[in-house]
């Protein structure tokens, strides 16, 4: 997957009586290996954009190509295949499937993909290594701490080697030592693997890890700026 493209995206949503933008001409260019963060109080469009990347909501008008793939004109089908194959998310609230183990709701992804158990059984081991919880992997998500639930759903995010990852406020239930480590594992992959990250987040934290700050304000781009990073 190459860079991404959005042109003159527009979203408004039905509140009540009254019409909320979500997104007014936002027009941004992710290239493929960026670390990108979208910031902006909330109501500013962050998360609209970010769904809008990945397939996850449509906008009214503006086009989105992820490489040559024109995103908005493909079917729920065709979106869905897309998301499986190239996208991993990671959400605030960390969507785990309680009755499963933190090994098994990594191999749920490669299972839905129709990978072979033994090599499910084998992926999901690695991933689980490399994001720090080989000891944890017959956990289930009750048993784990939030910063642990964090990381089994990065692994799971990871584990289908997208090239692309979006992020909706990961930090938001963790507290400061955790949310480190967690962006020192976001860098590592950027870094190591190559992946482009866009996360949406209100915390200073992780805008500190970002090498793009794009600062968003009632559904518009006021900024966007490359920065050292802290890492």
């Amino acid at each position: 997957m190459s860079s991404i493209v959005c042109k003159d995206l527009c979203k408004t949503f039905q509140q009540g009586d009254e019409i909320i933008t979500g997104l007014s001409q936002v027009s941004i260019t992710i290239e493929r290996g960026d670390f990108v963060c979208l910031s902006g109080p909330s109501g500013s469009g962050k998360t609209t954009l970010l769904n809008a990347i990945g397939g996850l909501d449509t906008p009214d008008s503006g086009e989105i190509s992820i490489g040559d793939i024109r995103i908005d004109k493909l079917s729920k089908g065709e979106l869905a295949d897309m998301r499986l194959h190239n996208i991993g998310f990671v959400f605030q609230a960390y969507n785990l499937i309680p009755v499963l183990t933190a090994r098994e709701n990594v191999e749920f992804v490669m299972q839905v993909s129709g990978m072979s158990a033994a090599e499910r059984a084998e992926k999901s081991r690695s991933i689980l290594k490399e994001v720090g919880l080989e000891s944890m992997e017959d956990r289930r998500p009750a048993q784990l701490s939030g910063g642990q639930q964090q990381r089994v759903a990065v692994a799971r995010a990871i584990v289908s080697q997208p090239t692309l990852i979006l992020a909706d406020e990961p930090t938001a239930n963790l507290d400061s030592v955790t949310a480190s480590q967690l962006m020192d594992l976001f860098t590592r992959l950027n870094q190591h693997h190559h992946i482009t990250f866009v996360i949406a987040t209100h915390d200073v934290r992780v805008m500190k890890y970002a090498k793009r700050l794009v600062k968003m304000e009632d559904g518009k781009i006021i900024s966007d700026q490359t920065q050292q990073t802290q890492t």
